[in-house]
């Protein structure tokens, strides 16, 4: 016994300390503030604009509001001319600017990658118009289509034309000069993220093709392209919204004229709400864009594979 009582007996083993589960949700009770505060600004003016979407709302005339179901809608489909014409427009308005900008963004992004002397500077110039705002840019080009002291009235002074034209009052020139003005302002934008996808290709690649006796059309179609396919796709899909939903150069440049002739369906949707006050009709528009930009971008990205990593 007393050799037993002498002999220690060993330590208990520690406790495990149940883990704490306040470390792995900090990460998210730190951005839930954050979180929240972004879905408030974005989930109410979405809610705002279904719940007018189906009411008559019109602050001018109070006596006429009230729920409307689906009577906006109906009225855009079928007792509105001007949504179908500024409709119209704005896709053709998106599938010329983008289609150019794309064109021009890509030979420009090709150029700049190349190596040469003033590359950096050569870079900053092409991408200079994109740090310029909507606003800025509008009223440059409302400048140099000024008919008294704007790029009119030096061809007229070379004999080309006449004093006094305005192209952006003139319904034959108002559309290549609106789309010249944009195109500057968005080239820049396609020349970033095309460059930037650029130069991830491999020289190897190139080499390659090169050993192999490809020439430069046939490397730019078998190795550039296809290496820049997730790039054009995201950026044209972009480029598309926001061409879509483009109203301050059309505004400041335009107003939507000469005789609506450049009012997209956003510029149409701002009149009918700023200036007709209308703004369950105006909501019930908006809310037809938003189901086709929806609608089409679904299709788009299935139809491009985007992401599918087939390079």
């Amino acid at each position: 016994m007393a050799q037993a009582a002498a002999v220690a007996k060993p330590p208990a083993p520690p406790r495990r300390r149940r883990a704490s589960a306040t470390p792995r949700r900090l990460p998210y009770l730190l951005i839930a503030p954050a979180a929240l505060l972004m879905l408030g600004f974005i989930a109410y003016p979405v809610i705002s604009v279904f719940y007018y979407s189906l009411q008559n709302y019109n602050p001018t005339k109070p006596w006429r509001n009230g729920f409307a179901g689906f009577d906006n809608f109906v009225h855009a489909f079928t007792d509105d001319p001007q949504f179908w014409d500024t409709l119209t427009f704005s896709a053709k308005w998106v599938f010329v600017e983008v289609g150019l900008q794309l064109l021009f963004g890509l030979a420009l992004a090709l150029i700049v990658n190349q190596t040469f002397v003033g590359r950096s500077l050569g870079r900053a110039l092409v991408f200079s118009p994109w740090a310029v705002s909507g606003v800025l840019t509008s009223a440059i080009w409302v400048l140099l289509y000024n008919s008294q002291t704007g790029i009119t009235r030096y061809l007229a002074d070379a004999g080309i034309g006449e004093y006094g034209t305005s192209w952006l009052s003139d319904t034959s020139t108002v559309f290549p000069a609106a789309i010249v003005a944009d195109l500057w302002r968005g080239v820049p934008f396609f020349a970033i993220l095309i460059l930037a996808d650029l130069q991830s290709v491999s020289k190897d690649l190139y080499e390659a093709a090169e050993v192999d006796g490809a020439s430069r059309i046939k490397q730019f179609w078998h190795i550039t392209l296809p290496h820049l396919k997730d790039a054009i796709v995201l950026s044209t899909l972009l480029r598309a919204v926001w061409e879509f939903n483009n109203v301050d150069l059309l505004y400041t440049l335009t107003g939507g004229g000469p005789a609506g002739e450049t009012t997209t369906l956003p510029l149409y949707i701002a009149n009918t709400s700023v200036d007709a006050h209308n703004f369950g009709y105006a909501s019930a528009l908006t809310t037809v864009a938003f189901v086709i930009l929806l609608f089409c971008s679904m299709v788009y990205l299935r139809l491009s594979k985007f992401g599918g990593g087939d390079k």
